[in-house]
């Protein structure tokens, strides 16, 4: 049989590397804080499964789905600032969720409870990692010419509100990923965190890609086996692992 707690280190690891890539686009697109509230979405979700008796998990990944594609509506029809659409639509998700959960299931909704997984959740949970980092790796120059210029992406042939779309799934499936071990309020974080720390790093993008996936691969499993030892829950300490890391980088002077 497999080992449980290599399974779940396994899958935490695969998901820190969706993670490191998609927070690297987050950043460049400028929704580092919108990608933190948007794991907030996921908080009714949870609350509804839970009621109708259904994985939270698959709650928590339906919800997140309906949000992207409603900020992805919202972003078209309002011309509204991406950020901003998510600011309101998690605002209200967080609110809703609240209502929806209590006590216990929602400390574990907000912070994570990692348990044992079970067959299904590991090759579902590996499934959606790797299609997560086939599609940050195979439309890397598509989602860089739509930033720099979405008119030039335009006239290229990229269909730029497609896309579009397809990174806010990309990324509503990179946080379902981890919010079983991390939680609402701390997958955004390690998207977030990463992406930065690269940032102040790295001299290109692809050095951009690999030290965020560095970082997020090394938090999520130092962070595991620390928590471990200390009879903590694992996503606090992988956050602050992460933290560390970036705190680390901001006594780096790159050289001109």
């Amino acid at each position: 049989m497999t080992n449980p707690a290599a399974s779940t280190l396994l899958l935490s690891a695969v998901t820190a590397v969706a993670a490191g890539l998609m927070g690297c686009y987050a950043l460049m697109r400028r929704m580092t804080l919108a990608g933190d509230a948007l794991s907030h979405v996921a908080l009714p979700g949870i609350g509804l499964a839970l009621i109708l008796g259904f994985h939270p998990l698959a709650g928590a990944l339906a919800a997140l789905l309906a949000g992207a594609l409603l900020v992805w509506v919202l972003e078209r029809r309002t011309r509204i600032a991406t950020e901003t659409v998510i600011g309101v639509v998690f605002s209200t998700a967080l609110a809703v969720g609240a209502l929806l959960t209590t006590g216990e299931e929602l400390m574990d909704a907000l912070f994570g409870a990692p348990t044992v997984l079970t067959a299904w959740e590991l090759g579902v949970g590996l499934a959606g990692s790797a299609a997560v980092i086939a599609f940050a790796i195979l439309a890397r120059d598509r989602l860089i010419v739509a930033l720099v210029s979405p008119e030039i992406a335009l006239t290229s042939g990229i269909d730029v509100p497609r896309l579009n779309l397809l990174f806010l799934v990309a990324f509503a499936v990179t946080v379902a990923l981890g919010l079983r071990y991390l939680g609402v309020l701390l997958m955004g974080s390690l998207v977030i965190i990463p992406a930065a720390t690269a940032r102040r790093l790295a001299r290109d993008l692809a050095g951009m890609f690999g030290v965020s996936i560095a970082v997020a691969v090394l938090a999520t499993v130092l962070g595991t086996y620390v928590a471990a030892g200390l009879h903590r829950e694992s996503g606090p300490v992988i956050v602050t692992i992460a933290a560390a890391c970036f705190l680390l980088a901001t006594l780096y002077q790159p050289t001109r």
